[in-house]
């Protein structure tokens, strides 16, 4: 240092200190060696605090305001310093000014996806991030444990480190209370309120005070977006038998209104067919299976395709299953009459062996009974 420099910090009587950064939380007012003058002024503005720190060691703290530096408003550094009978000029001692405004809009979020437990998707990963504000609560505090002698201090110092409380206690809570992922929106602000309860004695031990947490979003993997949306389209589409129906009859006003167009009138037809198919099925109960014989290999020959097995229920007292033979034989014999109850698969209850399409036939062949004798 220089003569001048040296003479310029020897004629500095005004200790203050004016932030024009955003992002700095402690400064050291810088003099030559740390000389402060008998008399000298203090100024200590709003939303700052003056910490005077001798050999090490947190001496006396001033809040905003102007002050003289005299024995009588430095008790503690005089004490420290063995001012018996007086101000001892220069004295050497360190002034950091500790800023208490609040810092806002500071980013958080997870670094990499947390899984989780759903009971809609089974185990997912997920994202988070928001944001957070903070302040210094307990200047004195917070230089023991965080600034240290550092002549600035900026929050990029310590944001990681914050960070990781918020990830950590946010995972921890989404974990306990078993929130569904498509609820995670409607939780955030209460979430929010939660973490900022549950992290701030994390701060505490920092001297810090956690303000206002906000969770901005919660995103899961894009395979896991992807199956919400399918859901969100089934759940749109509703009843998917109607949607075809109106698919075809605008596919069929589409065509009338342009019967002139390259394939409009086969268009027409086309969804004309579909929709009346579509209907005659809505209206048909299900037709059961005909059995069909398994593919065989060439020159092989086909195994028997195999039959019916029909159930009937004389007196109410179910016998089979039988074969289509056997049953003709039933009715020959009178065992097996058309009131008959007679069942299959394939059909939904017992029904009248006359009714059972397969069955009907067999009862044209039959003779009827002889007249009585005369």
């Amino acid at each position: 240092m220089g003569i001048w420099d040296k003479l310029k910090g020897e004629l500095i009587d005004i200790i203050e200190w004016l932030d024009e950064s955003t992002d700095t939380m402690v400064y050291r007012f810088e003099r030559y060696n740390n000389e402060i003058k008998n008399g000298a002024q203090l100024i200590v503005r709003e939303s700052q605090t003056a910490v005077f720190v001798n050999e090490g060691q947190i001496a006396d703290v001033f809040g905003p305001g102007r002050y003289e530096l005299t024995t009588a408003n430095l008790p503690i550094l005089a004490t420290l310093q063995g001012w018996k009978y007086g101000f001892n000029s220069p004295f050497k001692c360190e002034v950091y000014f500790v800023n208490t405004k609040r810092f806002t809009d500071l980013k958080w979020g997870t670094m990499n996806p947390i899984p989780l437990r759903d009971n809609d998707f089974g185990i997912v990963r997920v994202r988070a991030f928001g944001t957070y504000g903070m302040r210094i609560a307990d200047p004195g505090t917070f230089l023991k444990e965080v600034s240290g002698t550092n002549w600035e201090f900026t929050t990029d110092q310590i944001t990681n480190q914050l960070r990781n409380f918020i990830v950590s206690a946010f995972t921890e809570t989404v974990a306990e209370q078993k929130i569904p992922v498509l609820d995670l929106a409607a939780q955030y602000s209460e979430m929010g309120g939660f973490l900022t309860t549950h992290i701030q004695p994390k701060f505490a031990e920092h001297g810090l005070e956690l303000l206002n947490l906000l969770i901005e979003n919660v995103s899961v993997p894009p395979e896991v977006e992807a199956a919400i949306d399918k859901r969100s389209s089934m759940g749109a589409l509703g009843n998917l038998d109607n949607y075809m129906k109106y698919q075809a009859a605008e596919a069929m006003t589409k065509g009338a209104e342009n019967p002139g167009g390259v394939g409009g009138l086969g268009a027409q037809m086309a969804a004309g067919m579909a929709m009346a198919d579509m209907m005659k099925n809505s209206m048909q109960p299900p037709q059961a299976a005909t059995p069909t014989a398994p593919p065989t290999a060439p020159g092989m020959t086909p195994p028997p395709v195999p039959a019916l097995a029909f159930y009937i229920a004389p007196n109410n007292a179910q016998q089979g299953p039988f074969t289509l033979d056997a049953l003709r034989q039933k009715v020959a014999s009178g065992e097996l009459t058309p009131d008959t109850l007679a069942w299959r698969e394939g059909l939904a209850a017992w029904a009248p062996a006359s009714q059972v399409p397969e069955l009907s036939g067999l009862f044209a062949a039959v003779p009827p009974p002889l007249p009585p004798q005369q």
